[in-house]
C-alpha cells in the first residue's frame, strides 16, 4: 500500500507542474506527519476569493491547478471546473487539475449545495482565470516587444497574430503567484470561441469507479490510526446514567472507553474491535418518549407554535375573490419525513496534535465544518484543517459532519488519528432528516371555469441553510449552534403563475421532530409537489388539458418554449385528465406533466410521466419519465444528463418507497428492510431534451429536475386511475385506499 501524501504547499504543488499527483491502491493512505509539517507552509497560500492566487496557479510547465471551494459530490462539479479553466485559458484539457474543499488551499464559496457550484463558484473561477488570461497577455507583450491586441493565445502559449515565435504560461509566470485582485471587467471569452465548454466531455471520476479503483473516504486510511464507534443512546432525548467500562475489558486492542456528558464512544486498534466494544459495552440510560406519534404527525404540525410568516407572494384581493367564486377548490398535501439513506455511510478521520486538528471528510462544506470542530473543542480556526475526500453517498447536509465531530471527540483523548465510519444504524438513526411539510390550498373558480384566485398555506420549520448542530457537540454539552437548518425552503411555495388573486403564506414553526437538515432540493421539492398537483386539480376542474392550462396562465415566454418542446418530445396529447379510455386487465396506464422555474429565479424544468397502476395491488410503476431541461449555458451535456438522470432515480425512490418510521422514543427504520429504497427493476427509462443558451450565464443543475417528480407521478396517476395522491410516499396501501374512497 503506497503512503501517500495527501497535503500539499504552493511550492509542492509548482514543482509538480501546477498538479496535485496522487497514487493509490484499494485504499489510499495519508501521511499526517505531512500533514502537520505543511500546515505552516500552507499559510503563505492566499486563500482570499477576491484574488487570483486564491483559484489559480500555473507551474513551470505550463500546467494549471485550479483551488475549488466548491466539491465534486459525484456530480461531475470537478470535470466541468477543468472545462470552464481550460477554455479560458486556452489550455488544452488534461493540462488542468483541480484541488478541491482543502481548507488550506481553497477559497470558501460556501457550502456545496443549491445548485450552485457551477452558477456561482464557477463563474468565479472564470473570472479568476479571465484575469489571469488578461495579465498573461500583458507580460507576453512586454515579453516580445509587441502590442497585446496583436497578441493570440493558443494552447497554453501567446503568440504574434502574424506569426512568429511566442511564449508559454510557463515561462511568463511558472511558479511565481499574479499578485492580482479578481477584475470583474475582465472579458471573458466569447461562447462562439469556446471549443471544450458545451461539449460531452467524459468524466474524469467514471473510469476508476467502474474499475473499483477510486478511493473514497470510506477506502481512505492514515498512518497509526485508531478505530472509533459511537454507542448511542436507545432514545434521542436519553442522558447517559452509568457506564461499565469492566464490560468489555476482554475486547483485544481495545484502546479507551471516552464518556464526555451523553457521548460515549470506544476506540479500538482494529474495526471490527471496535464494533464488538461498542456492542458489548454496558451502560445505562435514562428514558425519553418525547416524539410525536407517527400516525398523528400532521396533526401535531398543525399545532405547532408558528414562529412567524413569511408571505412569499401577495397579488389581488384574495379573500374578496374567494367569495365571489361560483366553485372553491380544497386541497392538503403532505410530504413524509425522509433521511438521507447514503448507501455509503458516513465516514471521516481526525488527528490532533501540537494544538492542530486535521481532518479528512466528504463534507460538502469543508470551510463550515472547520469553524464547527473549532467552536466544539475551543480551538482557534486557523488551527483546524479539513481536507475533502469524495464520498459514497453524499446529497444534502447528511452524517459526514457528524462523523467528523465523533471522530475529533474521540482523537482529542487518545492522542492518536482516529477513523470513525457509522454503521448503518448511525445514518438512518442519526443523520439530519428533511423535516414533514404541509400544505392547505385553496382556489376559486368564476362560472365560467376561470381561476379567479390561489391561496396557500405552508407548514414548514423555520430556519434557513447554516450549519446543522452536530450530534457529538449536542450529547457532550460543548459548543454548538442550536438554530434550525433545513435549508432554505421556502422557495417555490410562490408560483410562476398568472392570476388575478394570488396569496402563498409559510408558516414557520418553532420545532420539528427531528433534527433537519437540507436534502436535495430542499423545500422546493415539497412545494412544488403542492402546487404543480393543484394546478391539475384545476385545470382538471376546469375541463383543459394540463399543458394547455399551465400556458394559458404562464407569463414566460422561456418558460412556454420549454412547455412546447416538452409537449413535442413526449408527444402529448392534448385532452383533460383523466383519460376515459378503459384499462386493459389490472394495470391502468397515464401521464402527468409538471414544470418548475427553480426558485422562480433560474433553471426551468418541464417533465411528463409514464405510469403504470395496479387498481388490484395499489403498486405504482414508472416506466418512462421525459424531461426537459434549461439552465442556460452547457457546460458538459453529458455530465447534465447525469445530474438530471440520478435526480429522476432518486426522487423517484422518495416519491414512491422512502418514509422515515419511529416511536415515541426513536427512529425505527434503521435499515434498508424497515426504509426501502429504489431497486434496479424499478428504475425508469429518462428520455432528455437539453435546452443550451451558450450566451446565457450558466445556472445550477444538480437540484432543479428532482423538483417535479412527485407531481408529475401524482399527475399520471390521476390521468391513470382518476385518484388524486396527496401525500408523499405513494404507497400501495395510499393508493388502495385512495381508491376506496371514490
Amino acid at each position: 500500500m503506497t503512503d501517500i501524501i495527501a497535503i500539499a504547499t504552493r511550492r509542492e504543488v509548482l514543482k509538480g507542474g501546477g498538479a496535485l499527483i496522487v497514487g493509490f491502491g484499494l485504499a489510499c493512505r495519508f501521511s499526517p506527519a505531512a500533514a502537520q509539517a505543511s500546515a505552516t507552509a500552507t499559510a503563505a497560500k492566499t486563500i482570499a476569493a477576491d484574488e487570483v492566487d486564491g483559484f489559480l496557479a500555473i507551474g513551470a510547465d505550463g500546467k494549471v491547478t485550479v483551488f475549488s471551494g466548491k466539491v465534486d459530490l459525484g456530480t461531475g462539479v470537478r470535470t466541468a471546473l477543468t472545462q470552464i479553466v481550460a477554455d479560458e485559458l486556452d489550455v488544452p484539457f488534461e493540462k488542468v487539475a483541480v484541488i478541491q474543499g482543502d481548507t488550506a488551499l481553497t477559497p470558501d464559496q460556501g457550502p456545496t449545495y443549491g445548485s450552485l457550484s457551477i452558477q456561482n463558484g464557477g463563474m468565479q473561477i472564470r473570472q479568476a482565470a479571465a484575469t489571469a488570461r488578461k495579465r498573461l497577455i500583458e507580460l507576453a507583450a512586454e515579453k516580445l516587444g509587441m502590442p497585446a491586441a496583436d497578441l493570440a493565445v493558443e494552447g497554453g502559449a501567446i503568440q504574434p497574430k502574424s506569426g512568429g515565435a511566442g511564449v508559454g504560461y510557463g515561462d511568463l509566470i511558472g511558479g511565481k503567484t499574479f499578485a492580482l485582485k479578481l477584475d470583474k471587467e475582465a472579458k471573458t471569452k466569447d461562447p462562439a470561441a469556446f471549443r471544450i465548454v458545451g461539449k460531452g466531455v467524459p468524466r474524469l471520476d467514471i473510469p476508476d469507479k467502474v474499475t473499483g479503483r477510486f478511493t473514497y473516504m470510506q477506502d481512505a486510511r492514515v498512518d497509526g490510526m485508531l478505530h472509533g464507534r459511537v454507542v448511542r443512546p436507545p432514545a434521542l432525548g436519553a442522558s447517559l446514567q452509568s457506564v461499565d467500562e469492566a464490560s468489555v475489558k476482554d475486547i483485544p486492542g481495545l484502546v479507551k472507553v471516552v464518556r464526555e456528558g451523553n457521548f460515549l464512544g470506544v476506540v479500538a486498534e482494529s474495526e471490527w474491535g471496535a464494533i464488538k466494544a461498542s456492542r458489548k459495552l454496558k451502560a445505562t440510560w435514562s428514558k425519553w418518549a418525547e416524539l410525536p406519534e407517527q400516525a398523528k404527525l400532521f396533526e401535531h404540525v398543525r399545532a405547532t407554535k408558528v414562529s412567524k410568516d413569511d408571505v412569499t407572494s401577495t397579488v389581488g384581493a384574495v379573500d374578496d375573490a374567494m367569495a365571489k367564486g361560483a366553485k372553491t377548490l380544497k386541497a392538503t398535501y403532505d410530504f413524509a419525513v425522509h433521511t438521507h439513506g447514503s448507501i455509503g455511510p458516513s465516514c471521516a478521520i481526525v488527528e490532533i496534535k501540537d494544538d492542530r486538528l486535521t481532518c479528512w471528510t466528504p463534507s460538502q462544506a469543508t470551510h463550515n465544518l472547520r469553524k464547527q470542530l473549532a467552536a466544539m473543542l475551543g480551538m482557534a480556526p486557523e488551527n483546524v484543517r479539513c481536507l475533502y475526500i469524495d464520498g459514497s453517498g453524499c446529497y444534502g447536509r447528511n452524517g459526514h459532519e457528524d462523523a467528523a465531530g465523533d471522530a475529533a471527540l474521540l482523537a482529542r483523548r487518545v492522542g492518536k488519528p482516529v477513523r470513525v465510519q457509522w454503521m448503518r444504524e448511525d445514518e438512518h438513526g442519526w443523520d439530519p432528516k428533511g423535516p414533514p411539510t404541509l400544505v392547505d390550498l385553496r382556489a376559486a373558480l368564476d362560472p365560467q371555469g376561470e381561476v379567479i384566485a390561489w391561496d396557500s398555506q405552508f407548514f414548514i420549520p423555520e430556519g434557513a441553510a447554516g450549519n446543522v448542530p452536530l450530534v457529538a457537540a449536542s450529547l457532550a454539552g460543548l459548543p454548538h449552534e442550536t438554530a434550525f437548518a433545513p435549508g432554505n425552503i421556502i422557495q417555490n411555495s410562490a408560483i410562476p403563475y398568472t392570476f388575478a388573486n394570488i396569496r402563498t403564506v409559510c408558516h414557520r414553526l418553532a420545532e420539528t421532530p427531528f433534527r433537519p437538515s437540507w436534502i436535495r432540493t430542499p423545500g422546493r421539492m415539497q412545494n412544488s409537489f403542492a402546487n404543480e398537483s393543484f394546478m391539475d386539480e384545476l385545470a382538471a376542474a376546469s375541463g383543459a388539458d394540463p399543458l394547455e392550462f399551465r400556458l394559458k396562465h404562464l407569463n414566460d415566454p422561456r418558460g412556454a418554449e420549454l412547455l412546447q418542446r416538452l409537449a413535442a418530445l413526449a408527444k402529448w396529447e392534448k385532452r383533460p385528465s383523466p383519460q376515459k379510455q378503459a384499462a386493459s386487465g389490472e394495470i391502468s396506464r397515464g401521464r402527468g406533466l409538471t414544470y418548475v422555474k427553480y426558485e422562480l429565479v433560474r433553471t426551468y424544468v418541464g417533465a411528463v410521466a409514464e405510469v403504470e397502476v395496479n387498481r388490484r395491488t395499489g403498486e405504482i410503476r414508472v416506466p418512462r419519465f421525459y424531461v426537459v431541461h434549461d439552465c442556460g449555458q452547457i457546460i458538459n451535456p453529458d455530465g447534465l444528463r447525469n445530474q438530471i438522470e440520478g435526480n429522476v432515480i432518486q426522487t423517484v425512490s422518495r416519491t414512491l418507497f422512502e418514509e422515515l418510521t419511529w416511536d415515541r422514543s426513536m427512529v425505527t427504520s434503521l435499515d434498508w428492510a424497515s426504509y426501502p429504497i429504489i431497486t434496479f427493476p424499478a428504475v425508469p427509462e429518462v428520455v432528455i431534451d437539453l435546452i443550451d443558451r451558450p450566451a446565457e450565464k450558466p445556472w445550477g443543475a444538480g437540484e432543479p429536475s428532482a423538483a417535479v417528480i412527485p407531481s408529475a407521478i401524482s399527475n399520471a396517476v390521476f390521468d391513470a386511475i382518476g385518484v388524486r395522491l396527496r401525500s408523499v410516499p405513494f404507497t400501495p396501501l395510499k393508493v388502495k385506499t385512495a381508491t376506496q374512497s371514490i
